[in-house]
């Protein structure tokens, strides 16, 4: 039960928020090369007793029941002992999760997490799955943009089968699905996606600081560790295992519920946790690599309309397009963001809506400090406007 629900709670996070590149820095075009230098400059050691992960006895998994209801519990310590996620990171998470999508102190996947509403709440919750662009947002790696498929939280097969495909011609001990790949993949979905949803949308929010975890989350957490790999190798059974997929070729099936952790499974090192300062490199160099992770803006209403917006004026220029990627400028700006916009994502929803905020700002402890951030203080998304993507799910009381 134990392995099922920490799964879930990685997956949908992967999903919708709900994380990219190597660029030749971790793994460079050959899979199994080993990583002369980390990002933070020490290659991190491998401990088989203290990184093995058990899935036996009260955390094997069980398949799920017809009315089970699963979904993260106690996350920040169960992602940090199981996944190696580091606790600002995991906190932050945890706490923007149960403010957006929860009852402000708890938060669930595919609805409320309790029947009782706490003071302040004003409506039930949907879960994080039903959170389009606040934490699920559109050009997921294998979910579906809500407004194409109409849910954003199944994957569709035919999007993991082209995860899948990239390592096509190499066989299960050769594959590795590390950062050059799923930042290759994420352009590729990007694009898709403005190719096929009239309300694609990149909000500054999900567009900007979320969608980047859903991609480099799938590395980072998910690579199987080893003495010989301390950053892990993601092979072609453990991606199946996480995210539910048995089967080869056209015999491949998906089954709801069924993500695991698989055997043999070694976590992040102790000491290797992944930070909020580690996340921010990484989405500086994925957007050296793909500038256009960097638009804030979406289609008109038609497919392959997508048009930007100004980040100065958005920011009322504390961020715009020559200085995002400076320092940590961009994970400053998704991270303020997300406070800025909160007020107006829960209104109606929330009552106390300065305790929301504040909750978030304290979830943040002093990472913002340690960042080094200019200060935002509003955002001015009269630009957004134009984006059905934004003023459609505004009405449809989901943003």
């Amino acid at each position: 039960m134990v392995n099922k629900a920490i799964v879930l709670a990685l997956v949908a996070f992967c999903e919708s928020i709900v994380a990219f590149p190597s660029i030749g820095h971790d793994f460079g075009h050959n899979p199994h090369s080993h990583p002369k230098k980390r990002i933070n400059g020490i290659l991190p050691g491998f401990d088989a007793a203290a990184q093995k992960i058990d899935v036996s006895g009260a955390h094997a998994f069980l398949p799920p029941g017809h009315s089970d209801l699963r979904g993260p519990s106690q996350f920040v310590e169960a992602t940090n002992s199981v996944f190696g996620m580091g606790l600002d990171l995991a906190t932050f998470l945890s706490t923007y999760g149960a403010v957006m999508d929860g009852d402000l102190t708890s938060w669930s996947i595919g609805g409320a997490p309790g029947t009782n509403l706490l003071p302040g709440l004003l409506s039930p919750s949907g879960g994080i799955s039903n959170s389009h662009n606040k934490y699920e947002t559109d050009g997921s790696p294998t979910r579906g943009d809500l407004y194409e498929y109409g849910n954003d939280y199944l994957v569709q097969l035919s999007q993991f089968k082209a995860l899948y495909a990239k390592q096509a011609n190499v066989d299960n001990d050769s594959a590795n699905y590390d950062l050059d790949i799923l930042n290759a993949f994420r352009a590729e979905r990007i694009a898709q996606s403005k190719l096929n949803n009239p309300y694609f949308f990149s909000a500054p929010v999900s567009g900007i600081a979320v969608q980047p975890a859903a991609y480099t989350f799938i590395y980072r957490f998910m690579a199987n560790k080893s003495a010989e790999y301390p950053e892990g190798i993601l092979n072609k059974e453990v991606l199946k295992s996480f995210f539910a997929i048995t089967g080869e070729g056209n015999d491949m099936t998906y089954t709801p519920g069924y993500e695991r952790i698989p055997q043999n499974w070694y976590k992040r090192a102790i000491g290797d946790e992944y930070t909020i300062p580690f996340y921010a490199t990484d989405l500086n160099l994925a957007a050296l690599q793909y500038p256009q992770f960097l638009e804030v803006g979406g289609n008109t209403g038609t497919v392959n309309s997508f048009m930007g917006v100004d980040l100065s004026n958005l920011t009322e220029g504390v961020f715009n397009a020559e200085n995002l990627l400076e320092g940590n400028n961009l994970a400053c700006f998704g991270f303020q963001a997300a406070i800025q916009f909160t007020p107006d994502l829960l209104k109606g929803l929330v009552g106390d809506l300065t305790g929301a905020v504040n909750q978030l700002v304290g979830a943040l402890g002093d990472t913002l400090n340690v960042l080094d951030c200019p200060k935002l203080e509003s955002i001015d998304d009269s630009q957004l406007k134009q984006f059905p993507g934004y003023t459609k799910l505004k009405a449809d009381g989901s943003y």
